[in-house]
């Protein structure tokens, strides 16, 4: 028995796939492609999509057809029927995806897409559309136009182009901005692309999507925290894409600009404007978005959107502990003395967390004046590495 999973995109279906469907003794698809589609055969959610195959080849019913929008292969239910061992014929239409930025009339090779599911959280997708200029949303319940205008302001402006029934015989592309976003009624949105209007794109690359990571990292800043430091601080951050990372006293913004081109959503908390048009310099040279708070902690974090990991370059107990009330899932301090180590372990396992110490020390190789080369140490550091359990 044959399965033939079959995109549509709203227009007439091809001369194969409508050849299958005929044959169909079954129709597996969304209510809202089943209810387009004359359909003479039995119809079935998608709900349990592998039980109710299984189900019809059991009994072995004849040919299946599965439907779906657009390209069946993108976040559609090829990938469901492949991992349950089955091996489906695909007959594919244009993706919702491509249709949303051929509406805009914007190349896309270099965007981001996200199909949020199952439970997927919405501050996720927010850190994604944060860290990258160019991203395409497919909706879903609780992931619209709306919900990701809430979430991303005010700390990210952006563009939205929202993308309304796109297999329908009007689509509807509107540009909107963020505080128009979340108060107009939209009629059930496909698509979502979430533009960083000041962004000014390099070169053309070679690769579709996200951008390979960074050619080195723990790069040499000058002053500041010391890469051998930095490297261990941000294996313990583990900052990636769809993470929010605080840097918290974040200085010259060494660990701001690490995390930021490791591919994480990044806000920098720093209180002294000289370090802060330092960190704006740095931003700029590496071309990495960071959001800037200047302000004292804690009070400055109260207004910011949870983190999902924090550095803590500079603060006391009080910055410490406000910053473990908030649950990140890695939260990293960098002490100058070996006396704090005790009360911030101390702190960090009263939140909960699973808290260890580090001393991090290098010795540099250096050139001596006869020629010979020695050892240069470089200042220790205590570092505080904690994980939520």
């Amino acid at each position: 028995m044959t399965i033939t999973v079959i995109g549509w995109d709203g227009s007439d279906l091809p001369d194969k796939a409508a050849d299958r469907l005929r044959a169909a003794t079954l129709v597996v698809g969304p209510d809202a492609v089943l209810g387009e589609l004359a359909l003479s055969a039995p119809t079935a959610a998608p709900d349990a999509l592998p039980d109710v195959l299984d189900d019809h080849l059991e009994h072995g019913d004849g040919p299946a057809v599965v439907l779906a929008e657009g390209d069946p292969g993108l976040f559609g239910p090829v990938g469901a029927l492949r991992a349950h061992g089955l091996k489906p014929e695909v007959l594919p239409a244009v993706p919702l995806v491509s249709r949303a930025f051929a509406g805009a009339g914007l190349h896309w090779e270099d965007a981001l897409v996200l199909a949020p599911a199952g439970g997927y959280q919405l501050s996720r997708v927010a850190n994604a559309c944060r860290a990258h200029p160019k991203v395409a949303v497919v909706c879903t319940p609780g992931v619209g136009p709306a919900e990701l205008a809430r979430a991303l302001a005010p700390t990210t402006p952006r563009s939205l182009i929202v993308c309304e029934d796109l297999d329908g015989p009007d689509p509807r592309i509107t540009h909107s901005r963020m505080g128009e976003a979340t108060t107009r009624p939209w009629k059930d949105p496909d698509v979502v692309l979430v533009l960083d209007p000041l962004h000014r794109p390099a070169e053309r690359g070679w690769v579709a999507g996200a951008q390979p990571g960074p050619r080195e990292w723990a790069l040499p800043f000058g002053a500041g925290i010391a890469p051998e430091v930095r490297a261990f601080i941000l294996a313990k951050l583990g900052p990636r894409l769809g993470d929010l990372v605080w840097d918290v006293g974040a200085g010259a913004g060494e660990i701001a600009v690490e995390c930021a081109r490791l591919g994480a959503a990044v806000v920098a908390v720093e209180r002294d404007e000289a370090a802060c048009a330092r960190l704006r310099a740095n931003v700029l040279e590496h071309g990495v978005k960071v959001a800037l708070t200047r302000g004292q902690a804690p009070p400055a974090l109260e207004p910011l959107p949870d983190p999902d990991a924090v550095f803590v370059g500079g603060g006391g107990p009080d910055v410490i502990g406000a910053c473990a009330a908030r649950g990140p899932r890695a939260l990293v301090c960098a002490l100058k003395t070996v006396e704090r180590l005790p009360a911030v372990l101390d702190l960090l396992r009263e939140h909960g967390y699973r808290a260890e110490g580090s001393q991090i020390q290098a010795s540099r190789l250096t050139l001596q004046a006869d020629g010979s080369h020695g050892l240069h140490a470089v200042d220790p550091v205590f570092v505080v590495h904690a994980n939520a359990p």
